[in-house]
C-alpha cells in the first residue's frame, strides 16, 4: 500500500477479499507468507494490539452499542488511545478527568465531520442504517488510524448515500491523511474514489493497476462474467 492513497480490493463472492481483511487485522492467521505494516511483522501482534499500531477497520454487519448513544459509540473508539486504568478511574484523579474531556471533544470533532452532531445524543438503536454506518466509521477514525480497512462501507445504501460515501473517503484521504483499502461490490464508487484497484479472484490477485486500466482486464472480465 503506498500512503495517502485509496486501493479498491475487488473480486467476485469467495474470491477472498473478507479473509484478507482478517489477515491484516489478525483475525485470521495466513498459512504461508507475512503481514508488514510500516516495517514490522503483524503475525507477531495480537488482534487487540493492530489498532494501537494505526490499523482501523470497519466491518460488513454494522457492531455498535445499541443502547449507547452516538456519542458514547465513537468514544469507546478513542479509549484505545487513552492512559487510565481501573484504578485512575476508579479514583476520578483529576488528569483522568481531564483526558476524558479531551476524548469527548474528539469524538464530538468526529462527528461534526460526518455530519453526525444532530445524533449525537441518540441511541443507536432505530438509527437509519445509513446513519449506523457514517457511526461505524466515526468509531473506527476515533483511534486516529493510519491505513482505515473499509469491509462493503456501501452495502444498503442507496444511490444517494453511495454519492455521499464516496465524498466522504476522498475528504478523509485528504483532511485526515488516512491511507485507505477498500473493499467493496459497488463498481462506480470503488471506479470513482481509488487510485487504484486490486484485483482477486480464488484467493489470486489477477489484476492490479489503475481503475480504467483493470475494467479492460480480459482476466477480471472472464472472472466476473465467466468464459
Amino acid at each position: 500500500m503506498e500512503e495517502g492513497r485509496i486501493v479498491g480490493l475487488i473480486g467476485p463472492n469467495g474470491a477472498g477479499k473478507t479473509t484478507l481483511f482478517n489477515c491484516l487485522s489478525r483475525l485470521y492467521t495466513p498459512n504461508a507468507g507475512d503481514v508488514v505494516f510500516e516495517g514490522g511483522s503483524l503475525l507477531r501482534r495480537a488482534p487487540h494490539e493492530i489498532a494501537s499500531l494505526g490499523i482501523g477497520r470497519t466491518f460488513q454487519n454494522v457492531a455498535l452499542f445499541a443502547t449507547m448513544t452516538v456519542l458514547q459509540n465513537v468514544m469507546v473508539g478513542v479509549h484505545g488511545r487513552t492512559r487510565s486504568d481501573f484504578l485512575s478511574n476508579a479514583l476520578r484523579l483529576p488528569w483522568v478527568r481531564e483526558e476524558e474531556a479531551a476524548i469527548r471533544d474528539a469524538a464530538l470533532d468526529l462527528l461534526r465531520f460526518l455530519d453526525l452532531e444532530p445524533h449525537a445524543h441518540a441511541p443507536a438503536a432505530g438509527l437509519p442504517f445509513g446513519t449506523l454506518k457514517r457511526v461505524e466509521l466515526a468509531r473506527a477514525l476515533a483511534s486516529r488510524p493510519k491505513l482505515l480497512l473499509l469491509d462493503e462501507p456501501a452495502a444498503g445504501l442507496n444511490h444517494e448515500e453511495v454519492g455521499l460515501l464516496g465524498d466522504l473517503l476522498r475528504s478523509i484521504r485528504a483532511r485526515r491523511g488516512v491511507t485507505i483499502l477498500l473493499v467493496e461490490h459497488h463498481m462506480h464508487l470503488v471506479m470513482q474514489v481509488s487510485d487504484r484497484v486490486v484485483v482477486l479472484d480464488f484467493g489470486r490477485k489477477i489484476a492490479e493497476g489503475a481503475p480504467a486500466d483493470v475494467q479492460r482486464n480480459p482476466d477480471v472480465i472472464r472472472a466476473y462474467l465467466g468464459e
